[in-house]
């Protein structure tokens, strides 16, 4: 293992019960081996951004973890598919989408990986709850450039700490 790096993580679903899958995988990924979810969103509905489909529901959190970034993407990869999530196309409606938007300061550029998240300011349904998590990473200005984006907060989960069972 190495030495823990706050990493922060988005979710979204808009097919299926969309809350229960964004919820039931901040346990999952609180559930990964050396991975422990530190904070958390509330849930957040918004439309599809260059997508159809139902209304998304969205969260963040923020995570400590000792794994790679390459195998936390990989252990993120394996819960979207153990809740269902096809890729048939581009931007298709999914059970489950995680995406991994910082890990630390570090900046990758890999085939498989990005970090920071190359989309993420131009995202309110990711910026609005990253902002709950870590508020230090977006700024004022990032929250008005994403302003015109309808987003709404759909419950009152506050940042609190993962529970562990």
């Amino acid at each position: 293992m190495r030495e823990p790096v706050i990493a922060c993580i988005a979710l979204g679903a808009n097919l299926g019960d969309a809350a229960r899958a964004v919820t039931g995988a901040m346990a999952a990924i609180d559930a990964l081996p050396f991975t422990r979810v530190l904070a958390r969103s509330r849930l957040w509905r918004s439309a599809p951004v260059q997508a159809q489909g139902p209304d998304f529901i969205n969260a963040v959190v923020r995570v400590s973890t000792g794994l790679s970034a390459p195998a936390l993407l990989a252990a993120l990869q394996g819960i979207e598919q153990a809740a269902g999530r096809e890729r048939p196309y581009r931007n298709a409606p999914r059970t489950l989408d995680l995406d991994l938007l910082l890990y630390g300061d570090a900046r990758i550029q890999s085939a498989a990986l990005t970090v920071p998240h190359p989309r993420m300011g131009a995202r309110a349904f990711v910026l609005r709850p990253l902002a709950e998590v870590a508020p230090e990473r977006v700024s004022a200005a990032d929250i008005a450039a994403v302003a015109d984006q309808v987003i709404e907060a759909v419950d009152s989960v506050s940042a609190s700490p993962g529970s562990r069972s």
